[in-house]
């Protein structure tokens, strides 16, 4: 798959909620999953299975989904960037608006890397 192609594939699963397999389909095994600096509890990871995990553990502090978005991605070369948001209840947090912006690097029509910005 081109750059283009994946990031076709990635809107369309991520638009409908469909993350696992997003990452089921599109990420190379050696994947690596940064966050930034400032990120609480939510580790950079290597590795498919540890993406997995790391959504998994994500996903259990959501209480409640009130809502999200996922705009069209922007490919720049190897590279793809989409916006994506989220209204969320987490636990003792409360509510919350999140948006961050996502950029994907893809070789040999896989996602090799992700990183958020938040």
């Amino acid at each position: 798959m081109t750059t283009q192609q994946v990031a076709k594939k990635l809107h369309e699963l991520c638009s409908t909620n469909q993350y696992d397999k997003a990452q089921a389909e599109l990420y190379a095994d050696h994947v690596k999953s940064i966050e930034p600096a400032h990120a609480q509890g939510l580790p950079t990871v290597e590795g498919k299975q540890a993406i997995v995990e790391k959504s998994k553990a994500f996903q259990a502090t959501i209480t409640e989904l009130h809502g999200g978005y996922v705009k069209e991605p922007v490919v720049f070369g190897p590279y793809i960037f989409m916006e994506m948001g989220m209204d969320v209840t987490m636990g003792e947090r409360g509510r919350m608006n999140m948006d961050e912006m996502c950029k994907y690097e893809v070789k040999d029509g896989q996602i090799i890397s992700e990183e958020f910005f938040y």
